[in-house]
């Protein structure tokens, strides 16, 4: 694969990337870091990227395991990043201002509640509105397992939700 066809095939996924490594991992420099590492494994790899399939999968499945590996290390900080939880929009009032940011920081404590796969599976078809069937690709997992592991997910995450906003926990 030459230098402009990588460009087309490859650069296209790298904002879905970013979103999928800033999602699991919460730091806009992790993710940063992580997507220029990813591109680095693609270009590496580009001689051989014509005998998959999906070069999207393959770029997802790499990103994933790679912030899966950076969640495991004991160097990965569990830190909210700030910029990302920026609201204004001007329109605000600054009470509700307060009651959405901290709404939010209710919702991001009970997405870190949830396990690796099922924070995946959300941030796939919710977030980055992947069908089963790509989701399927990407994971390895069958589409019935997709629908059975996000409608667990959204329910956990809800009943957290609901727990914490009803100071039922700490």
């Amino acid at each position: 694969m030459e230098l402009q066809e990588f460009k087309t095939k490859v650069l296209p996924v790298k904002d879905r990337l970013y979103r999928i490594a800033l999602n699991m991992l919460r730091s806009v420099h992790e993710a940063e870091d992580t997507l220029q590492d990813v591109m680095v494994k693609l270009w590496d790899k580009r001689q051989q990227l014509d005998a998959y399939r999906s070069v999207e999968a393959l770029a997802v499945t790499i990103t994933k395991n790679h912030c899966l590996d950076k969640l495991k290390s004991k160097k990965h900080k569990n830190q909210l990043d700030v910029q990302e939880m920026e609201l204004d929009s001007g329109f605000v009032t600054p009470y509700r201002k307060v009651e959405l940011s901290d709404s939010m920081k209710v919702m991001q404590r009970a997405f870190k509640a949830l396990p690796d796969q099922q924070r995946l599976l959300i941030a796939l078809r919710d977030v980055e509105g992947y069908s089963y069937q790509e989701i399927s690709e990407q994971t390895g997992l069958e589409v019935n397992n997709i629908r059975v592991g996000l409608s667990r997910a959204r329910k956990k995450a809800r009943e957290l939700y609901l727990k914490i906003e009803n100071y039922e926990v700490q």
